[in-house]
C-alpha cells in the first residue's frame, strides 16, 4: 500500500466513523462494531497522606480508546473501590469522564476513614495474620449502554508478629534488692499466640515456663504488661491468677495480655507515617514473694520486640525510589466533582499478585543460663530480634 492509499485509507475510515455516528449515533456505531469498546488496562494506587481521622487514597485508572476518532464520550463514570478481608476500605467515584484517543489516565482521589482500621484488624488476625487485598474498578458509558471492568487487583498480605516470642532460651531474673541473691527465678521458655479477638480487644495468650531455685517457695503474685506500637500505648493491665513456685522446681505460667482495638487507629496513622513500618514492643514486671519480702521486679530479659512492614498495594519499593513510569498517557478530561462513598461493589477476580510483609525480630545478645542443680549451672552465650504508597 503506497503513502497515498495510507493517508486517504485512514481518511476513509474516519469519514465512514463520522457518517456512522450521525446516521445511527454513537450507541448505534458500537453495536455494529464501527467505534470500538474502551478498556480499562491497569490501575495504580498509592497512599497520598494521612490524618488522625483519615487517609488519603490516590488512583490512577489507564482506560485505552482504540478508535481513531477522540471518543467524547462525556458520559463515562469511573467506580473505584478497595476491600480487604470483604471490608469495604474506601469506595469513590467520578462522573463527567472524557477520553482522547489512546490511553488516558483517569485520576481519582478516595478516602480511608481510620475508624475501619480496628475492624480489619480483628480480620487480619482471626484469619491467621491474613488479609486478602482487592481492588476493582469500573468504567459505565451512558452513551454506550456499557460497563467496561478493570483488571481486578488482589494482593495477600500476611504478617508474623509473635513467633519469635517462642524461645526455649533460658534468662536470668534479678530483683536487684538486697534482701535477696540474684537471680531469683530463671524463665527457661516462653512462646505467644493469639486468644480472642473481639470489635473492643485482642487477646495475646502468653506462657512462661519459670524455675526457681531458693530453697524456699517464691509466689508470683502479679504480671504487669505494657505494649506499644510506633510508641503508641495499644495496650496495659496486669493478670489475675497467682502461681506459687516451690523450692528447686519449675512451673508453667499463664498470662492473657490485651491490645485495645480503639487504640489501633492512631498506630494506624503511625504506621503510614512511617513507610509502613511499625516497632511492636512488650514490656513486662512481676511482683514476687521471696522469702517473706514482696518486690516488684522490672522482666526485662523478657522485653520483646519485634519490626514489622506491610507494602499493600505493592508498589512501595517503586514509591521509596520514586520511580517514574515511562509509558506516554494523556489525562482524562474531569467536568464533574469527585465524589466518595462507602458503597458495597460486586467483583470479579481476574489477576493475582501475592506480596507477604517483611518482618524483623531484634533481642539483645544475653548470656544464656540452664538450671543444672541446687548450686550449679552451665552457661552459652545466645542472641535474637507487612500510601498510600503502594494498603494492612
Amino acid at each position: 500500500m503506497g503513502l497515498t492509499s495510507a493517508l486517504f485509507g485512514g481518511k476513509l475510515r474516519i469519514a465512514l466513523v463520522a457518517l456512522v455516528l450521525v446516521a445511527a449515533g454513537v450507541g448505534g456505531a458500537y453495536a455494529t462494531g464501527v467505534i470500538g469498546a474502551p478498556s480499562v488496562d491497569r490501575v495504580d494506587n498509592r497512599f497520598a497522606g494521612v490524618n488522625q481521622t483519615a487517609t488519603v487514597i490516590e488512583t490512577d485508572l489507564y482506560v485505552s480508546n482504540p478508535n481513531p476518532l477522540s471518543a467524547n464520550l462525556s458520559g463515562l463514570e469511573v467506580d473505584y473501590g478497595v476491600e480487604m478481608n470483604g471490608i469495604r476500605m474506601a469506595t469513590g467515584e467520578k462522573e463527567g469522564v472524557s477520553i482522547g484517543r489512546g490511553t488516558s489516565a483517569v485520576p481519582l482521589r478516595t478516602t480511608l476513614e481510620n475508624e475501619r482500621i480496628p475492624e480489619w484488624w480483628v480480620s487480619h488476625i482471626q484469619n491467621g495474620e491474613h488479609t486478602d487485598l482487592v481492588v476493582d474498578a469500573n468504567v459505565s458509558s451512558e452513551t454506550l449502554g456499557q460497563t467496561f471492568q478493570a483488571p481486578e487487583i488482589t494482593r495477600s498480605i500476611d504478617t508474623d508478629l509473635l513467633s519469635a516470642f517462642n524461645s526455649t532460651e533460658t534468662r536470668e531474673i534479678d530483683a536487684d534488692s538486697p534482701v535477696v541473691s540474684d537471680p531469683v527465678l530463671y524463665v527457661n521458655e516462653t512462646s505467644a499466640e493469639w486468644g480472642e479477638s473481639t470489635g473492643e480487644r485482642t487477646a495475646l495468650e502468653l506462657t512462661f515456663v519459670v524455675h526457681n531455685p531458693k530453697p524456699y517457695p517464691i509466689a508470683v503474685s502479679e504480671l504487669g504488661y505494657d505494649i506499644s506500637m510506633n510508641d503508641v500505648d495499644v495496650g496495659e493491665g496486669t493478670t489475675n491468677s497467682e502461681y506459687v513456685i516451690s523450692p528447686k522446681s519449675t512451673e508453667t505460667i499463664e498470662a492473657t495480655t490485651y491490645i485495645q482495638n480503639d487504640k489501633l487507629d492512631e498506630w494506624w496513622v503511625s504506621h503510614l507515617e512511617r513507610d509502613q513500618t511499625t516497632d511492636l514492643r512488650i514490656d513486662f514486671y512481676a511482683n514476687l514473694d521471696a522469702g517473706g519480702t514482696t518486690l516488684r521486679v522490672p522482666l526485662d530479659p523478657l522485653t520483646y520486640e519485634k519490626t514489622f512492614e506491610t507494602d499493600i498495594f505493592g508498589n512501595k519499593a517503586a514509591s521509596a525510589g520514586n520511580e517514574t513510569a515511562t509509558e506516554t498517557t494523556t489525562t482524562a478530561t474531569e467536568t464533574t466533582t469527585e465524589t466518595a462513598t462507602t458503597s458495597t461493589a460486586t467483583t470479579t477476580e481476574t489477576s493475582t499478585d501475592t506480596a507477604t510483609a517483611t518482618t524483623t525480630t531484634t533481642t539483645t545478645t544475653t548470656e544464656t543460663t540452664t538450671t543444672t542443680s541446687d548450686d550449679e549451672t552451665t552457661t552459652s552465650d545466645g542472641g535474637t530480634t507487612t500510601t498510600d504508597d503502594g494498603l494492612l
